[in-house]
């Protein structure tokens, strides 16, 4: 973000308005030059003054202000701005913005932008999870809108649930990610699975491997960033998901299927990240299993084949790119994956490898086509995932 671009900075009217202060803040700080639009309803958790000391430029409210020169504004804003932040986006603003209404500053200059749109969700759950918005949240990102996944937890209505809107942090690196990285999957629907599974043997015990969510998590930050449409299947892991992700979280190897399958038809990529248990416990015991002095057996079996179902039952077009941990004969067995699975693309890695697998922020993987192994040496995880995706584009390009 060290060039100077024009941050367009719109404010509904939302408790979690005062986020927004520090948001222009930081964004100020890093050298950007920051517009605000406020809607009325926003006068009454924030003045405009906050974001004039902050900004240096009046803040406009008023399609019509006879105090301002007039220059058919929203106009004029639009043709200038890299990028377009409302934080925070109410159901309100949500369901003008995805409905074309303009009746005021803020929704006119939305209409009239041609550049990255962001919105940032903030209101109750209930407003949050009822279908109207849900399909005001769908229809935006069908015209292109990346929407910054609000949070959990307490809400200033006394609520608790989902409907906080994401951190100035998190929005900052969003924005960044918009501004910088090339667009080149940009219109394309991405599914991307990430972390383990927990195959439950009681309400108390569950078989799972040390899988850390972390490299799909950053496969799902970096195609956000060139500009995908991204579903998260995720197991259960300790990291927050990237601002903009439609993060489905799962915590069995069955979810994950039946997550993965429900999604397969809309998908341009399939990203198979995620450590799935090949086997699961035969039965559930709906009582903990009581310890005693024999030893026990459990009787496993097999899971569904996620990659094996999606790679065999890709349309035209489709990318079906999977992930190969090995202890041994890496390029070998990750040859045969490739074949078995009829995947394009697998990377492999191996957990002996100092620095790479489960649970380290770098990787060493190799990347197996039908055009050859690739050895990619050891990288941040950040680094792999666009080395990645950009082997994905480069076989999207040849199976057209």
């Amino acid at each position: 973000m060290s060039e100077k671009n024009t941050i367009l900075l719109g404010v509904s009217g939302g408790i979690a308005a005062y986020k927004s202060a520090y948001l222009c803040s930081k964004l100020v700080q890093a050298g950007l030059d920051v517009e605000v639009i406020m809607t009325e309803n926003a006068l009454n958790f924030i003045t405009p003054n906050t974001f004039e000391a902050l900004t240096g430029h009046r803040t406009m409210i008023d399609t019509f202000d006879r105090n301002h020169e007039f220059s058919t504004e929203h106009v004029s804003l639009a043709d200038k701005v890299s990028a377009f932040i409302v934080a925070p986006a109410t159901a309100n603003v949500l369901a003008k913005f995805a409905h074309g209404i303009a009746d005021d500053m803020l929704t006119t200059t939305v209409l009239a932008c041609d550049c990255p749109k962001i919105a940032a969700p903030a209101m109750n759950t209930r407003m949050y999870e009822n279908q109207v918005t849900k399909d005001n949240i769908d229809l935006l990102r069908k015209y292109g809108w990346i929407i910054a996944e609000p949070g959990s937890g307490h809400l200033a209505c006394g609520a608790t649930g989902k409907g906080r809107m994401a951190e100035p942090d998190a929005l900052m690196e969003l924005i960044g990610d918009t501004l910088c990285k090339k667009k080149d999957l940009k219109d394309l629907n991405v599914l991307i699975t990430a972390g383990p599974t927990r195959e439950s043997l009681d309400p108390v015990r569950y078989i799972t491997n040390h899988s850390s969510g972390k490299m799909g998590y950053a496969l799902a930050k970096a195609a956000l960033s060139r500009g995908a449409h991204v579903t998260l299947v995720s197991g259960p892991v300790s990291i927050n998901p990237p601002s903009g992700a439609d993060l489905i979280s799962v915590n069995s190897a069955k979810e994950m299927y039946e997550a993965v399958i429900s999604k397969k038809d809309e998908q341009d990529v399939f990203i198979m990240a995620a450590a799935v248990a090949d086997y699961t416990p035969a039965s559930f015991s709906e009582q903990k299993i009581k310890k005693s002095d024999d030893d026990m057996t459990i009787q496993l079996e097999r899971t569904s084949d996620i990659l094996k179902e999606i790679g065999h039952s890709k349309k035209p077009g489709q990318v079906v790119a999977g992930f190969a941990m090995e202890t041994e004969n890496l390029i070998e067995n990750a040859t045969k994956k490739l074949d078995s699975k009829n995947a394009d693309l697998i990377v492999a890695n191996n957990t002996k490898d100092e620095g790479a697998g489960f649970g380290t922020d770098t990787n060493k993987i190799a990347l197996i086509s039908q055009n050859g192994t690739e050895e990619i040496p050891l990288l941040l995880k950040d680094e792999c995932a666009h080395i990645i995706l950009d082997k994905i584009t480069e076989i999207k390009k040849q199976n057209r």
